[in-house]
């Protein structure tokens, strides 16, 4: 029964930027949980590629390359799933970018590009997504925040803006789609060993500084998401909803 709780056998999981990085590690740890993948990307051969390395590794995986800021093409690509007869039981909104300036250097087109992709996006393929669940009365939603979804640093306004909108986004899914049987939580990693953190990690004093902040004292990996992923993805977060699970070292908890 308490391993049965977390089993996601029979459930297709669409994760959005799962080609790396988060993304991917969260992809890979549904599959050995039993899901059924959909990676998606900008890059088609890097979607396929990742792909052929979960199918390598005997789990079921289909590609669905697509820009999650063109509604055009989130519509176009939840109709070809459709077509498939793949229904989405899992959303992941994993795709993200960042971008570094002092506020008052981002210009409107870069601000708009950091929500729109942070944000936005969720908002969009979460809304696509919540139909279908919606007409079979079952579904899970995962939106990935941040700790920027608590606190702020400097240069990083757009993406704390969107992120902190990431946290009642998923509140005002579950308010409003609970009834229907969804369930909406957000994941909030800390600190993690990825592509986008990499100018953080060759900086030695922020190294030094988040040494200093986190009480686990070194960065996360990708795959420490994994458990919270797959959680609340499953059938043991069945009365969890609206919430953020914070994955940080302990860095929110410290002063």
């Amino acid at each position: 029964m308490s391993t049965s709780l977390f089993d996601l056998s029979g459930r297709t999981a669409l994760i959005t930027g799962s080609s790396r990085g988060l993304g991917r590690a969260i992809a890979e740890g549904m599959a050995k949980a039993g899901a059924r993948i959909v990676i998606n990307g900008t890059d088609p051969a890097r979607v396929e590629a990742a792909v052929a390395a979960l199918r390598a590794a005997g789990h079921a995986a289909k590609g669905a390359a697509f820009d999650v800021t063109d509604e055009a093409a989130v519509v176009a690509a939840f109709e070809r799933l459709d077509a498939g007869a793949i229904a989405v039981d899992i959303l992941v909104n994993n795709a993200g970018i960042q971008m570094r300036k002092p506020l008052v250097e981002f210009s409107s087109a870069e601000w708009r590009k950091v929500i729109e992709t942070n944000l936005t996006s969720a908002f969009i393929i979460g809304r696509e997504a919540a139909k279908r669940m919606i007409a079979r009365g079952r579904g899970k939603i995962i939106n990935i925040g941040s700790l920027a979804s608590e606190l702020a640093r400097p240069t990083i306004a757009p993406y704390t803006a969107a992120k902190g909108g990431i946290k009642n986004l998923t509140r005002s899914m579950a308010v409003e789609w609970a009834a229907s049987g969804i369930q909406a939580n957000a994941i909030g990693p800390g600190y993690m060993l990825t592509d986008m953190n990499q100018a953080l990690m060759d900086n030695a004093d922020f190294n030094s500084w988040l040494m200093s902040r986190v009480p686990s004292k070194r960065w996360g990996r990708p795959d420490e998401l994994v458990g919270a992923a797959i959680f609340l993805g499953s059938s043991a977060s069945d009365y969890v909803n609206g919430q953020v699970i914070y994955v940080d070292g302990g860095m929110l908890a410290a002063m």
